[in-house]
């Protein structure tokens, strides 16, 4: 497919007018180098905030908080029906304990009385139902505490497996963001001596576009088309390009950047 080309300009004022900017073709060339150190920074920045693991991990933590909603959902549960089982206990060693001392007291011929010893033994019969009553409550207890106690087991399991993916994680996060930290302090390092000695309006017109721009405010003009925008360039505009001095800084009619012209540019 033939190359994409602007459409030719409307003829008017330049887009871009005023004084026109002089810089050496050989500090043009070194601002490339210089964007090409700030480039790899941007995309090690944007490495640093995409990295799987920080998705994983704050999907994880999210799930995690779930977790322990459901861990002290289920310990009221838990410690609910411990304090039921323990009445249901008491109220079972306390008529266990009624029916005893009645028991021992027929035994021993403590009650001689007939109307007592009917009432006594009907009492006894009410105890043996009351029991009865109490174990299965006592059973229906048990069986739901173990239920209980087996879901706030396993939420807890849970809990700790993603505790384990975390520390994981985390590790993996932090190596990373050490390689990645390593990387940004050596290309600040080398940052300083390339923009050691370029002139302050050219310095000052490419932070300007690296703003605007989306951090790329430079690029080399190749095989007539613009490295930033990666249009075509029509013959009018190369030919005007051509006719500028070399220290004349270039910049793209259709995106603004500055374009720096070298043996490849197809002039």
């Amino acid at each position: 497919a033939p190359p994409l080309t602007r459409p030719e300009p409307a003829s008017g004022p330049p887009r871009h007018p005023g004084v026109t900017l002089k810089a050496d073709p050989a500090a043009q060339l070194r601002l490339l180098d210089v964007q090409e150190l700030d480039s790899r920074a941007q995309q090690l920045h944007h490495q640093r905030r995409t990295l799987p693991e920080l998705a994983e991990i704050a999907e994880l933590e999210r799930s995690r908080a779930a977790l322990v909603d459901e861990a002290r959902d289920a310990k009221i549960v838990v410690d609910d029906l411990t304090v039921e089982q323990e009445k249901v206990d008491a109220d079972v060693e306390t008529v266990k304990a009624r029916r005893t001392r009645d028991r021992e007291r027929m035994d021993a011929g403590l009650i001689t009385n007939p109307k007592d010893l009917e009432r006594m033994t009907g009492e006894l019969e009410s105890l043996e139902r009351r029991i009865s009553t109490l174990e299965d409550e006592e059973l229906e207890v048990m069986e739901r505490l173990e239920a209980a106690q087996g879901m706030l087991s396993s939420v807890n399991d849970r809990i700790g497996a993603a505790d384990t993916r975390l520390a994981e994680l985390a590790a993996g996060r932090d190596a990373r963001f050490a390689e990645i930290d390593a990387e940004l302090a050596e290309l600040a390092t080398r940052r300083g001596p390339a923009v050691e000695g370029l002139p302050a309006d050219l310095l000052a017109l490419y932070e300007k576009l690296r703003e605007s721009k989306g951090g790329l405010a430079v690029s080399h003009l190749t095989q007539r088309r613009c490295g930033g925008c990666q249009l075509g360039i029509d013959a009018a505009e190369l030919a005007a390009i051509k006719a500028a001095p070399a220290d004349e800084v270039v910049r793209c009619e259709e995106c603004s950047r500055i374009l720096v012209r070298t043996s490849e540019s197809g002039l």
